[in-house]
């Protein structure tokens, strides 16, 4: 993460010397100069979610699922732009995956995701390089919809406080990552991008903490699926006993083909429709 904040550092003093220079060269998108500031593009992504919890604390790829985006870049500088986009992914992990393996806890999520964050280009927007590698930082906000199934019915876990704990079913994360993209038409580029949320909870797979006592649980099915050891023919956890592995906090990465189109700012917008629609 260091790295990361130190590589927008220097690309924020780059930017601050590189924009005269690039002022006086022509642009292959419309002949000209185009001045940064405002320029707009769409964005899209699919590929692959993980998970790295409680229920997964081992590098094994197992519990991927889809991840989609679209959203929009709002360019600021010739490196900085704005970028927000609305996600998707699912991601879900078993306890044989993880330090305690014989607790038979497991979950899936099916997650809608809102990002903002800061898109930092190597390479200046003027030059219109084929290839340009890129880096993002944010913030990201996500609605847990964590479940669990049992005897073929699926269960919404955060209702049922299965730790006896009311956390939040929206939590913030630190979001940030890399990619590159490739010039494949004059407006769209395509790539692929590694991105990684280190969130500010320990629930994305309802299990952070002890097992709780079960009658301070709110329901039998909570005191069900709080502790499911006798499903695999073991004793009943004890008050304490430790349910998650750690204390570090959950983490949910994609990794994704990505696709950016160019619409650039309204001025060429305007200017395109009066090339296509003259007036006699």
């Amino acid at each position: 993460m260091k790295t990361l904040l130190h590589t927008l550092l220097i690309l924020g003093a780059v930017n601050l010397f590189s924009s005269g220079a690039l002022a006086q060269k022509r642009n292959q998108f419309s002949g000209k100069y185009i001045p940064p500031f405002g320029v707009i593009s769409l964005t899209g992504g699919l590929g692959a979610a993980y998970y790295y919890g409680d229920l997964n604390d081992k590098p094994v790829l197992k519990g991927l699922g889809p991840a989609i985006s679209v959203g929009a870049l709002y360019r600021v500088t010739e490196h900085f732009s704005a970028r927000g986009e609305l996600r998707f992914y699912q991601v879900s992990g078993h306890q044989s995956n993880s330090k305690y393996f014989n607790d038979n806890l497991s979950f899936r999520a099916r997650n809608p995701d809102l990002s903002l964050t800061v898109q930092a280009d190597l390479i200046a927007f003027n030059l219109r390089p084929k290839v340009n590698p890129y880096l993002v930082l944010g913030v990201s906000a996500t609605y847990l919809n964590t479940k669990t199934e049992k005897d073929g019915t699926w269960y919404s876990l955060p209702p049922l406080k299965t730790e006896g704990v009311n956390y939040s079913r929206v939590p913030l994360s630190i979001t940030g990552g890399g990619g590159i993209m490739f010039q494949a038409f004059e407006r769209l580029s395509l790539g692929m991008e590694l991105n990684a949320n280190f969130m500010f909870s320990d629930y994305l797979d309802d299990v952070g903490g002890k097992y709780a006592n079960p009658e301070n649980l709110s329901s039998d099915l909570s005191k069900m699926l709080a502790d499911r050891s006798a499903e695999i023919g073991l004793p009943p956890k004890e008050e304490g006993w430790n349910r998650g592995v750690g204390k570090m906090n959950d983490i949910y990465s994609f990794l994704q083909f990505r696709a950016t189109y160019l619409i650039g700012t309204r001025m060429q917008a305007r200017e395109r429709k009066k090339t296509r629609c003259p007036k006699f």
